[in-house]
């Protein structure tokens, strides 16, 4: 089976199209998906989502490009003391230098917030990081975080990722693999250990080469795969079922459940 771990359920074209999309990516194996929080408006919404649908886990946390105030901090700190059974993780949080309105200062006092809460509630993190890789490695060598997590979109050096993974990190690996100018980043993914990386696609966003101007799809997780195959020495079968152990022991919560 796949595990998408970071696709945007919440979001068109998926929204009041759930039933066919769930059905859509089980005919291409995708189990279970996580769906990351980006800011306090839609933490109810992925919520109540994994509740309706078995396939559905979620992440909570505050993304670096939406605007969020101080009380977002302190809902999203009450929500994760419920510990409901389907939340995984902290996320989509991090670093964003991309945007031309970025407050990396800003970004960085709630990151670092988040970073306390990861270790408090004892859950993994899901990292964003456009453009910022360096800032992010210094973070993380100064707020060691107890259970890791994931960066997730990595499009940066082998280099980089071997200093993310000595941190306690997995490498997200999705649709930027599948362009032929990224050779950066394929080096890296051809080459980091295998127990360190797991899938992802962003959906609806990060179109893969040749789907450019579509939106993303839980199923791409399966040409993501085959992509990745392509890159790596050892026979796909293994790669496969160390990606599941991979994801599995990242976000244990979804072992736990496995049988739903």
């Amino acid at each position: 089976m796949f595990i998408d771990t970071h696709c945007h359920f919440d979001a068109p074209p998926f929204i009041k199209h759930e039933d066919d999309t769930i059905a859509r990516f089980k005919q291409y194996q995708v189990e279970k998906i996580i769906v990351p929080a980006v800011g306090n408006q839609n933490f109810s919404i992925v919520k109540s989502l994994s509740q309706q649908y078995a396939p559905i886990y979620y992440a909570l946390g505050l993304h670096p490009i939406f605007k969020h105030n101080p009380a977002d901090l302190i809902i999203l700190d009450e929500m994760l003391k419920n510990r409901p059974d389907k939340l995984v993780a902290i996320g989509e949080t991090g670093l964003d230098n991309f945007i031309e309105s970025a407050n990396l200062k800003e970004q960085q006092s709630y990151l670092l917030q988040q970073f306390e809460l990861a270790n408090h509630h004892q859950l993994p993190i899901i990292l964003h990081s456009r453009r910022t890789h360096a800032q992010i490695l210094m973070l993380l060598k100064q707020n060691r975080l107890i259970n890791g997590g994931v960066i997730h979109g990595f499009s940066g050096s082998y280099e980089q990722a071997m200093q993310f993974i000595r941190l306690g990190f997995y490498i997200g690996v999705g649709g930027v693999i599948s362009y032929e100018r990224a050779k950066k980043t394929r080096h890296a993914i051809s080459k980091i250990p295998l127990e360190f990386i797991v899938l992802e696609t962003d959906a609806p966003d990060m179109p893969l080469s040749g789907l450019q101007g579509q939106p993303n799809r839980p199923e791409n997780i399966v040409r993501v795969f085959d992509i990745l195959v392509s890159l790596r020495s050892e026979p796909a079968e293994k790669i496969k079922n160390s990606i599941i152990m991979n994801t599995l022991t990242l976000f244990p919560r979804i072992n736990k459940m496995k049988d739903n």
